[in-house]
């Protein structure tokens, strides 16, 4: 009884685990939104518009492809296994941002190409990952274990130490003035999301 009351006053490792995945994977998401239309408008030089119309589709499909890795996590995969492979196509789209950004001077239409395919790994990628970390926060606590609010809370704060510190990272990195630098904003993101695979 003693054994089990102590269980209940602390939060299964687990939880942890899934802080600094989440925390790992907002840096790189927000880090690497951070530069993305400087990056497309000083370095690719796409007009303004084009960039921001481009940095809005590119949201709008984040927040879409969940309804789809949702899905097939649920049928198929399952939470654990659409997490990793999410995670590591999210890393793999930031790599090759990182390869565009090296290129895009001596080669536009290959950075081109890369550029297009990293956001499509990095969309792709999201909507194996987020559906399914959130549902293996509830799914560490046994039904109305009174600790699950309080592992919520404790997940959304690596929601947003990750989200703060992607951006100021990412930024000093990336944003040095010279476009050519952006791309170690891409490699700081792609690493920040390999740790948290």
């Amino acid at each position: 009884m003693a054994d089990q009351l102590a269980q209940q006053k602390g939060h299964p490792k687990g939880l942890w685990v899934l802080f600094g995945t989440e925390m790992w994977e907002r840096f790189a998401y927000y880090g690497m939104r951070a530069i993305l239309v400087l990056f497309m408008t000083k370095a690719l030089m796409f007009d303004k518009v084009f960039a921001s119309n481009l940095y809005g589709s590119y949201t709008s499909l984040v927040y879409l492809t969940p309804l789809i890795g949702g899905f097939i996590a649920d049928r198929f995969w399952g939470n654990q296994r659409s997490i990793i492979v999410g995670g590591i196509v999210m890393a793999l789209g930031q790599f090759v941002l990182f390869a565009c950004a090296s290129v895009y001077q001596s080669s536009p239409d290959l950075s081109a190409v890369l550029f297009f395919s990293g956001l499509g790994l990095m969309i792709a990628g999201n909507g194996f990952f987020k559906p399914n970390i959130s549902s293996l926060v509830g799914q560490l606590y046994p039904k109305a274990d009174r600790r699950i609010d309080s592992a919520y809370t404790i997940f959304y704060m690596g929601i947003n130490v990750g989200g703060a510190f992607g951006p100021i990272i990412c930024g000093l990195v990336g944003d040095t003035g010279n476009p050519a630098d952006f791309k170690w904003a891409f490699l700081t993101a792609g690493i920040g999301m390999l740790i948290g695979v």
